[in-house]
């Protein structure tokens, strides 16, 4: 038709069996240019044609880590689900498990540096609080697959009745920003590392611009200084047991106080948490590296520590 205009544009698929679907909607947040540059700088590109590129494995174990219930295979085949019309080949779980060894550990950590970070626009709902984001630090424990040779290294859980039962845990500790729960960084090993030894390796993330919100076990006075010396500003829950000394009290009943060398503002509040199995009420202590009460009142920071919980 006379004045009909018809736009075309290029698009970049992935060759082989595997092309089609890419692999489902995984290609769409991690384009496969990417994994592939990142396996050619790591050297973990396969040298020969296998059933399984090192390409398919990367994306094999990013779904692995949103269906953490699923074994090997049964991951394979919900990733390959939108693939049945095509032959493709034969894989156990033997042989995604050697697929999965092979690949080593270098290409996730480099792939997790390539996208880690807050994903927070300007307009995020909760992402950002009088200008600054919004993080919180925090840890969990994670179950491993029970072998001799993880054993050794982690050793076993453990609880009132037994020295040691379970299966062996990682302790993973996460900078997480509170508006998005995308994961700014994170630093993981054997529980014997303490939340607070790994906790300070995330001040490597940490930035002017940032306000952390910080549980009572990251409230240790070296904690608290390396953390500020960031430039970040804290939000601390203290232990019951600290009684930082009063300086001055201010007029929305806080005061300014010191922890070690850190001069700090402590509020004393009364905050009740809603889970699932039931309603607790506490009096909280919180410590801030914000000492204005005018730009940053005491109510405000008090709902602000909320965010942590639905971060967590």
């Amino acid at each position: 038709m006379p004045g009909q205009c018809v736009i075309t544009r290029e698009i970049a698929v992935a060759e082989g069996v595997f092309a089609p679907g890419h692999l489902g909607e995984l290609t769409q947040i991690v384009p496969f240019e990417m994994v592939d540059a990142v396996l050619a700088e790591c050297g973990a590109a396969q040298r020969r044609l296998r059933k399984l590129p090192a390409r398919v494995v990367v994306y094999l174990l990013l779904a692995a880590a949103l269906f953490g219930e699923c074994g090997y295979a049964a991951v394979w085949a919900r990733l390959t689900a939108a693939l049945g019309a095509l032959s493709l080949p034969p894989v156990t779980a033997t042989g995604l498990w050697h697929a999965r060894t092979r690949l080593g550990v270098r290409p996730l950590r480099a792939l997790f540096d390539l996208l880690r970070g807050p994903a927070a626009a300007i307009r995020t709902a909760g992402a950002r609080w009088a200008g600054m984001l919004v993080v919180a630090i925090d840890g969990t424990s994670l179950d491993v697959p029970d072998d001799p040779a993880t054993r050794a290294r982690l050793g076993k859980g453990s609880n009132q009745y037994t020295a040691a039962s379970g299966y062996p845990q990682v302790l993973l500790v996460v900078l997480v920003a509170c508006g998005t729960r995308a994961i700014i960084d994170a630093v993981f090993g054997p529980r014997s590392g303490g939340e607070t030894g790994y906790g300070q390796r995330l001040a490597r993330s940490l930035r002017a611009g940032m306000i952390v919100l910080l549980d009572r076990g990251f409230s240790s006075n070296a904690f608290l200084e390396k953390a500020a010396g960031t430039g970040a500003e804290l939000l601390a829950r203290l232990t019951a047991s600290r009684k930082p000394p009063v300086l001055r009290r201010l007029p929305d009943g806080s005061f300014l106080s010191r922890l070690g060398t850190l001069q700090v503002r402590i509020i004393e509040c009364e905050i009740t948490i809603a889970t699932a199995a039931g309603r607790h009420t506490g009096v909280y202590r919180l410590a801030t590296t914000l000492l204005d009460p005018r730009r940053h009142p005491a109510f405000e920071l008090v709902k602000l520590y909320h965010e942590r919980w639905g971060a967590t």
